[in-house]
């Protein structure tokens, strides 16, 4: 078999897959761009913009039998924060901020209905100025799968990550719930991201979107190497999902960050442990102002195959 054919065999065998084949459909690519307009600052004059982008590659190798997957998943991100203040050269401004989050390991099928996931979840997070060990965090995903039918399928389990911060831990819930014999959908890995969305036709989907999780980035650059950046956010959109031609679709998002937050520390202002936003031992002295939460808008191009 010609090496360029392989990318393509290996999606066939996972469209047959029981594993996988009780989800709906699969976004095997993803590519967003997202910006909000100038906020106030909360204690300080002036504004702030903001203007984020992602791209989502999906790339799962299928074994023989059918019943082991090696999943690869991996996330870059960039956040960029922009204002006509003038900061003192110890705050990070404007901020660019640069992230790859790897997920890779192991699922297996045990049977038509159960599964399990195993994750290497490595991070480099880093504003990409004198870079050094800092910038790499280590994490793990572990998630048991359960098929209760057709419709329903749901995993169970936790995130792990070495943040800047602290240790974080996440549980996790996965949902691929198409509601009864209606048009409704509900899917998503909660608490990170959700999405309800209402088929009105074959081309059209619309619904609500939620997207929210903590990164912490090392810092480099000359006047705050040492320092990192905790990066925090939850969106909260209404969506419309156009099917524009074969597996090609455009997605807009509209809606409002809540609790959005850049803050800068110095690289030993760390508190104890995190589970989710529950942070404990945390009495960190921040060194930047914070803006205040606002509109964003959001354009995604994706890629997605159908595994009906």
């Amino acid at each position: 078999m010609r090496a360029n054919l392989l990318p393509l065999y290996f999606l066939i065998v996972l469209l047959s897959n029981n594993a996988v084949h009780a989800q709906q459909s699969i976004d095997i690519l993803t590519v967003s761009g997202q910006f909000s307009p100038e906020a106030p600052y909360l204690e300080f004059p002036g504004k702030a913009s903001e203007t984020t982008g992602l791209i989502n590659l999906k790339l799962p190798i299928v074994f023989k039998n059918k019943k082991t997957i090696w999943y690869n998943d991996i996330t870059y991100n960039y956040s960029y924060v922009n204002s006509n203040i003038a900061f003192a050269d110890s705050v990070y401004h404007p901020i660019r901020l640069h992230g790859f989050i790897l997920q890779t390991g192991w699922v297996q099928e045990f049977s038509n209905d159960r599964a399990i996931q195993l994750l290497f979840a490595p991070r480099l997070m880093s504003d990409f100025q004198n870079m050094d060990g800092c910038s790499f965090q280590l994490g793990a995903i572990g998630l048991f799968e359960k098929k209760f039918n057709d419709k329903l399928l749901m995993r169970f389990g936790a995130m792990y990550n070495q943040d800047l911060f602290s240790s974080m831990l996440v549980p996790l819930i996965y949902l691929d719930w198409q509601i009864g014999n209606s048009k409704w959908n509900i899917s998503g890995l909660v608490p990170i991201y959700a999405k309800i969305g209402y088929k009105f036709n074959d081309k059209f989907t619309a619904g609500i979107a939620q997207f929210g999780l903590v990164t912490s980035y090392a810092l480099g650059g000359e006047g705050y190497a040492g320092d990192y950046m905790e990066r925090k956010s939850i969106d909260l959109t209404t969506f419309g999902r156009y099917k524009l031609a074969g597996n090609l679709h455009l997605e807009a998002r509209v809606g409002y960050a809540f609790a959005r937050d850049y803050a800068q520390y110095d690289g030993d202002d760390k508190m104890d442990f995190r589970i989710t936003v529950i942070s404990i031992g945390d009495d960190r002295v921040r060194k930047n102002e914070r803006f205040e939460d606002g509109l964003i808008a959001n354009l995604r191009l994706v890629y997605n195959l159908p595994l009906d």
